[in-house]
């Protein structure tokens, strides 16, 4: 990769992982003004009500009793990443990859691991498995409590297309290290947040992101939240993996 060849690329996130994970579960910003920021992204809404999945413009919400609706655009989201997706580097994915091999050849597609990344996965899945967040009431619990009572859901023999941010760990905590990806089918009747698949066959797209905007939440919440826990990494695993 050459400076000379990689344009500068904004990818907007309002508010923080770890603010998420201390229960701050309410946000200012509404699902109107997040696209204003982005075409392509995941994030949830307030009072963790659903997983959020943005894709070619619609805002679509993934609700734990399995339904799919487009997002009301005064909604309000607690965290959110988005980014207008264009692709830097596309390749078809390995036949019967799962979600590990499917990774490690994504990882060879990045120019440097040093950068953020928007990816699309558009593909058919022989089974993915998937959970979606409960909504929560106050007072909030922290969400590794929260997420407990996520209901595991696997689908096998559909289409989709992947949404998600691949994260160095340099941002552990502003995001999520790694990859964080949500899924919704082609035909909008399910989704959620991917914890594995197997591929029939894929097709990956890799955003390159080099700028990184943050806004963060004028609320007593966010003030008063515990942002650098001890135990922030494992926390981050839990949520993301639904290991116990």
């Amino acid at each position: 990769m050459s400076e000379f060849t990689v344009s500068r690329h904004e990818i907007f996130q309002t508010s923080l992982m770890s603010a998420l994970l201390d229960g701050v579960y309410e946000g200012e910003m509404t699902v109107r003004d997040l696209l204003g920021h982005g075409s392509f992204g995941i994030g949830t809404f307030n009072g963790l009500d659903g997983e959020m999945l943005i894709l070619d413009g619609s805002c679509y919400q993934l609700r734990a009793d399995g339904g799919v609706s487009k997002a009301d655009l005064g909604a309000h989201t607690p965290y959110a990443v988005v980014t207008n997706f264009v692709p830097h580097v596309e390749s078809d994915l390995p036949d019967g990859a799962l979600r590990a091999e499917a990774s490690a050849f994504i990882d060879h597609m990045t120019s440097s691991e040093n950068y953020m990344y928007a990816l699309r996965i558009d593909a058919e899945f022989e089974w993915i498995t998937m959970r979606t967040v409960v909504k929560q009431e106050k007072p909030y619990r922290p969400m590794v409590e929260a997420t407990d009572e996520d209901a595991i859901v696997e689908l096998h023999n559909v289409t989709g297309t992947i949404v998600g941010f691949r994260t160095p760990l340099y941002e552990q905590g502003i995001g999520v290290p790694g990859c964080h990806a949500h899924f919704v089918t082609d035909d909008r009747s399910a989704g959620g947040h991917v914890l594995d698949f197997k591929l029939k066959s894929g097709h990956a797209a890799l955003c390159l992101g080099t700028d990184l905007r943050l806004q963060l939440p004028l609320t007593d919440a966010f003030r008063d939240a515990n942002l650098s826990p001890d135990d922030l990494e494992w926390q981050l695993q839990k949520t993301e993996s639904h290991a116990k």
